[in-house]
């Protein structure tokens, strides 16, 4: 297990991907921070803080429930879909491996007027199956296929490679 990124290293990625939030979404009158649901929901809850403080704008955070196993089952939020009907999303996630995940949870989202819609994640693979990418990345990896990357926000966080 190599640790790729250290505890100080993923706040300085926090911080300025709340930054370049903040810059995409300044003219706006709300950001919804939709977090799939574990350790993307966590991510969004630590980028929920950054922006608190550096950002006037409500940021409002929303968990997004991706069936893993089945990922034609619905997407649920913890959010009533009026709240975000007309705002700007961002849909984070931990890490960008195939793109299933996060692609299935933009689905839910195009089937709802936004103003926009972004994506955010720690870190990105290159290993994509499905057309999609993040627009707002803290670290970009080329792995092997049989390589894994693991993201842990308990205690001091650390993301490695396996």
């Amino acid at each position: 297990m190599t640790t790729i990124l250290t505890s100080e290293q993923i706040a300085h990625k926090i911080r300025r991907i709340a930054y370049q939030i903040y810059e995409a979404n300044i003219h706006q009158e709300k950001i919804i921070l939709a977090g799939i649901e574990r350790n993307g929901y966590i991510f969004a809850e630590k980028l929920h803080e950054e922006l608190s403080r550096i950002c006037p704008i409500p940021v409002i955070l929303c968990s997004v429930k991706v069936n893993k196993t089945n990922v034609l089952a619905p997407v649920t939020t913890s959010l009533p879909v009026e709240e975000y009907t007309n705002q700007s999303v961002v849909l984070v996630d931990d890490v960008l491996s195939s793109g299933a995940t996060l692609i299935y949870g933009v689905k839910h989202f195009l089937e709802v007027p936004l103003k926009q819609l972004k994506t955010a994640v720690l870190v990105n693979r290159n290993h994509k199956k499905f057309p999609i990418k993040a627009d707002f990345k803290g670290l970009s990896l080329s792995t092997s296929l049989q390589e894994h990357i693991e993201v842990s926000f308990e205690g001091e966080p650390h993301a490695y490679l396996q």
